[in-house]
């Protein structure tokens, strides 16, 4: 089916509620919050978010929202695993299992590479490495009693500067390159089939590099069509120090701009019952809201919810064109424009109106669109 769940049921939703999504649902806005002293950023209701953003041409912060407050890293931490290996190794002598194994990790998120580094590093010795290597003040490794759990380590967003800081200005170019080169080629999807262009991969035109974290989803099929378990570690109560382990976590790092301009550091914690895709706009919006982030471009179009579960983007505007990407449920998606094509049914409605996403680079039926009418107001034609 079009818009099917795992195992290939249709996605379940009461045709009443369909009606009110068809006719129009405007989301809650988000409400402005502020750091003393700092920008406001727009931050979604019920989310708790720590952001830094710095101008590596003039050396200054341009936006800070609670910037020095730990989050568990979840994936973040991979680019400190990284470093930590490469530490007194010349990459251009990595045996290529290694070099692959390295590359997984910082372009797919790979987990059970990262998993092995932790292991052999010495696990939570790594991370006491690293602080004291890059003078971090606001990382520490996982609670005592997860002794094994890398997404446990405590990172701030200044932190998170500090260590992108460090890899752009004072670390061997060659390490500089491998690391960067990776972030550069992020893959959409995670090795856990999650979605990974969220936050700045999603607001921000290239070049961008990426390192993205995402905690407490469980298994997700809505990238790469197959289910797969995540090897995350399980969401549990507020950890020593502080540092909330219970909530979900999805966070977005890199870099923005040519050369590297800005630092990008945002990490969020959502509602308890954010589902990935609500929690992937919410990350979306709150990125969007920065408005100072030197060299940075902003994709045109128009943004629009959607609806339904396992929505594919096809190549073209039909059910038979090939699927490129699946839509994380009940996403925001941004649109560049539309036309007509095949027509689609569920339940009593009917659209051969499609929809063209730049970030996926294809179509979707207007049908699964939070909007009125069959067509999308305010979006020209393709």
């Amino acid at each position: 089916m079009y818009a099917s769940v795992r195992h290939g049921f249709v996605h379940v939703l009461g045709w009443a509620v369909v009606g009110a999504v068809l006719l129009g649902v405007v989301a809650v806005g988000p409400a402005r919050a502020a750091t003393p002293g700092a920008r406001a950023v727009d931050v979604p209701a019920g989310v708790t978010a720590g952001v830094a953003v710095f101008d590596r041409q003039t050396a200054t912060f341009t936006e800070q929202f609670n910037p020095h407050m730990q989050f568990r890293s979840a994936s973040v931490v991979k680019i400190l695993l990284a470093l930590d290996h490469l530490w007194d190794r010349d990459p251009g002598s990595l045996p290529a299992a290694d070099r692959d194994r390295l590359a997984s990790m910082l372009r797919s998120s790979d987990d059970d590479a990262a998993s092995a580094y932790w292991t052999e590093g010495g696990g939570s010795t790594i991370v006491d490495r690293m602080v004291a290597r890059l003078h971090l003040t606001e990382t520490a490794g996982p609670p005592p009693d997860y002794p094994g759990f890398w997404g446990y380590t405590a990172l701030s967003a200044a932190d998170t500067v500090r260590i992108y800081r460090y890899l752009l200005d004072s670390a061997p170019a060659a390490v500089r390159d491998l690391v960067m080169g990776d972030l550069r080629a992020a893959t959409r999807c995670g090795a856990d089939g999650f979605d990974q262009r969220f936050g700045i991969p999603s607001s921000f035109e290239r070049p961008w590099a990426v390192k993205q974290g995402w905690s407490g989803f469980g298994s997700s099929d809505d990238c790469t069509g197959n289910a797969t378990a995540s090897s995350a570690a399980p969401v549990t109560p507020v950890g020593a120090g502080g540092v909330d382990l219970s909530r979900k976590a999805l966070h977005s790092t890199g870099t923005v701009g040519a050369g590297d301009r800005t630092i990008v550091a945002v990490f969020t914690l959502q509602p308890r019952d954010t589902g990935f895709g609500a929690a992937y706009t919410n990350l979306n919006r709150l990125v969007r809201s920065l408005q100072n982030v030197p060299g940075a471009r902003r994709p045109s179009g128009s943004w629009f919810d959607t609806w339904g579960s396992g929505v594919r983007v096809r190549s073209d505007a039909t059910t038979g064109s090939a699927a490129l990407a699946t839509l994380p449920a009940g996403v925001e998606a941004l649109v560049a424009c539309q036309k007509q094509g095949e027509s689609v049914t569920e339940g009593p409605y009917t659209n051969d109106w499609w929809a063209y996403l730049p970030l996926y680079g294809g179509y979707v039926s207007n049908i699964y669109m939070k909007s009125p009418g069959s067509k999308l107001p305010g979006v020209p034609g393709c």
